[in-house]
């Protein structure tokens, strides 16, 4: 056991094991101090620690942190219960247990004490082996408290850690490896889910797809890396385009995008796909290969419609934009074509 101390308060509390109990006793008596570090003396895992000023109590229960605090009621200047409920009050030591020491076994002042916060109430100066085995009980519950608790944070922090791998880990199943737009497999998920809401609600879901110009005389000029380049570019654009939180920019294959557009009308997607060719050619990518500009360019064909109720699925309005997507690649690339609306089938091109 450590040597009795009077702190003026402690500088650098003592290492202790995991298991060690700490007792700090505040006390004006320095008689008491002694008659109290003789009785523990012998257990030798009890760390003893005395306090006679009132004032300094709080800081260095802060500070050393002991499992078990011995209170004497009666102080100069702030008075026992007064400095239970200070305890009580520091994140620190509220939940340390609180022996108080008292003068006298009166139903009334242990009353007050517990109330107070006190976990027990001795009268001093206690048998010796009452007070080992009492300090030992409440020391033991603390600690043992101490590490359900530690081992409840750990198990959340495990939980949060489990929660957001899972989270990456479901980004990544829907993230294309190469351009970081979504995959097909996460197009096919979203498309559906907002054609139920469309059908639902009556409203327009629109899509728009996206066919890189000249994409093949672009690896032929400058190569493979530089074409993978390229396509990332063309993704970053369309997912800065697709701003909403239910809009979609994927990776349909190859050098084909895709974006999904609920609650847009014809216009919108046709706007939508505008600013998108727009866009890319302001990249200035070089492309001395191409057909249609000196810069990289796409083509954007788009469908709009308010599905029906004898609409089983979204595939014809998929396959209306894909024909759109045909017909502004052969008037010329660089360009948008729409099909209308509901089962209209003639385009609007720009």
């Amino acid at each position: 056991m450590s040597e009795s101390q009077d702190h003026e308060p402690v500088t650098a509390p003592p290492a202790r094991s995991e298991h060690a109990v700490t007792v700090l006793l505040v006390d004006d008596q320095q008689i008491i101090g002694e008659a109290i570090r003789r009785a523990l003396v012998g257990e030798s895992d009890m760390h003893f620690h005395f306090c006679s000023k009132s004032a300094e109590a709080i800081g260095v229960a802060e500070e050393i942190k002991p499992t078990v605090i011995l209170q004497d009621l009666v102080m100069p200047g702030v008075d026992g219960l007064t400095l239970v409920r200070q305890y009580r009050a520091s994140p620190i030591t509220r939940d340390i247990p609180i022996l108080v020491l008292s003068t006298k076994e009166e139903p009334a002042i242990k009353s007050e004490a517990f109330t107070a916060g006190a976990n027990d109430y001795l009268v001093k100066l206690p048998d010796k082996i009452e007070l080992i085995a009492r300090i030992r009980y409440h020391s033991k519950a603390y600690l043992n408290q101490l590490r359900r608790d530690e081992a409840d944070r750990a198990l959340r922090q495990i939980q949060q850690q489990l929660k957001e791998a899972n989270i990456e880990l479901q980004r990544l199943n829907n993230v294309d490896a190469l351009t970081g737009a979504s995959n097909r497999k996460h197009f096919n998920e979203h498309i559906e889910t907002e054609w139920k809401r469309a059908l639902r609600e009556q409203t327009p879901l629109s899509v728009l797809m996206i066919d890189v110009d000249d994409f093949k005389r672009f690896n032929d000029t400058y190569g493979h890396l530089a074409g993978d380049e390229a396509l990332r570019k063309v993704a970053a654009t369309a997912r800065k385009i697709a701003t909403r939180p239910t809009d979609l920019a994927a990776r349909f294959g190859g050098e084909e995008f895709v974006i999904v557009l609920p609650s847009t009308t014809l216009d919108g997607a046709k706007t939508v796909g505008e600013k998108l060719c727009q866009s890319i050619e302001d990249l200035q990518m070089p492309h001395s290969a191409s057909t249609v500009s000196k810069f990289l360019t796409v083509s954007v064909g788009g469908a709009s419609i308010i599905p029906a109720w004898e609409d089983v699925s979204c595939l014809p309005l998929i396959e209306s934009a894909d024909v759109a997507l045909y017909k502004a690649k052969k008037s010329g690339k660089n360009r948008v074509v729409m099909l209308g609306p509901s089962r209209q089938k003639e385009p609007l091109t720009s």
